[in-house]
């Protein structure tokens, strides 16, 4: 049975994403500090993921035994995840305000305290070795759960990524599906330059993964792709959304200097004018 806050419409998410652009920057913008540009590119895949009818949670109760887990391996995309949960009913919206204050259960990166949040995420990397071991943890259990593990390109990069790979085609993890934001870059600049990953889908591919190429900013491509998934049997799924980072701020966009970087008051007027227009 699927438990869902809210199940919207096409373009009831559309307008939902164009909100979340908005809010991911006064958050960063309030709080002095945060990531901006992955955030803003990735918010298709997690509005499609909580509001798109393909994963099963309970915000009354975000330990239920049934619930899909999602991981989130890309930790500083943490505004984005917050303001979904906080969409999807799993706290109060007003909890928004603290996000990194010393105190809050919204740091800048995830963390268990927060209601929704399976793991806590720092270094990028860990997340699809954690995603595995629940897929293997719920097939040993017979709690047939899905496990969702968002990535950043940047993690490909990672040996340890590699080997949660193998161990998933191994085990033949039919319970999991991976969304990487492929937006080409990453803190020290494009993923190419830094440490090419490419090709992507022929590695994961040659891994014995099923492996499926969406545009990212298209929620009915990443819908679809979450539900085509749901069907493979034996072989775990990677989705690989390709992502413009920073969409829809114009100086922002492709822009490595803006991975996690402070707004200033004038570059965030400058910001709301593009996103109010």
């Amino acid at each position: 049975m699927k438990i869902l806050s809210k199940k919207l419409k096409i373009n009831e998410m559309k307008t939902l994403c164009q909100s979340f652009r908005k809010e991911i920057i006064d958050m960063v913008y309030n709080a002095k500090s945060g990531h901006i540009a992955g955030p803003l590119g990735a918010v298709e895949q997690y509005v499609a993921l909580y509001f798109g009818d393909v994963l099963k949670y309970n915000p009354k109760n975000p330990k239920w035994e049934k619930r899909d887990r999602v991981v989130i391996s890309n930790g500083h995309y943490a505004p984005l995840a917050y303001l979904v949960l906080a969409e999807a009913g799993f706290f109060d919206k007003q909890i928004l305000k603290t996000f990194r204050n010393f105190e809050s259960i919204l740091q800048g990166h995830p963390n268990k305290k927060t209601p929704g949040i399976e793991t806590s995420s720092g270094p990028v990397g860990e997340g699809l070795s954690q995603a595995t071991g629940m897929c293997l943890a719920s097939k040993l259990d017979k709690n047939p759960y899905q496990v969702y593990c968002l990535m950043g390109d940047g993690e490909q990069q990672e040996g340890s990524t590699w080997e949660a790979v193998m161990f998933a085609a191994k085990y033949k993890l039919d319970n999991l599906i991976c969304l990487i934001d492929r937006n080409q870059i990453q803190i020290d600049g494009h993923t190419e330059d830094v440490m090419p990953i490419e090709p992507l889908k022929a590695k994961y591919e040659s891994f014995n993964w099923n492996v499926i190429e969406v545009d990212g900013h298209n929620l009915k491509e990443i819908i679809n792709a979450i539900n085509q998934a749901k069907f493979i049997n034996d072989n775990p799924t990677v989705i690989i959304c390709n992502t413009l980072a920073g969409k829809g701020v114009s100086f922002i966009e492709n822009k490595s200097e803006w991975h996690g970087k402070s707004i200033s008051d004038d570059v965030y007027q400058k910001i709301q004018n593009e996103l109010n227009n």
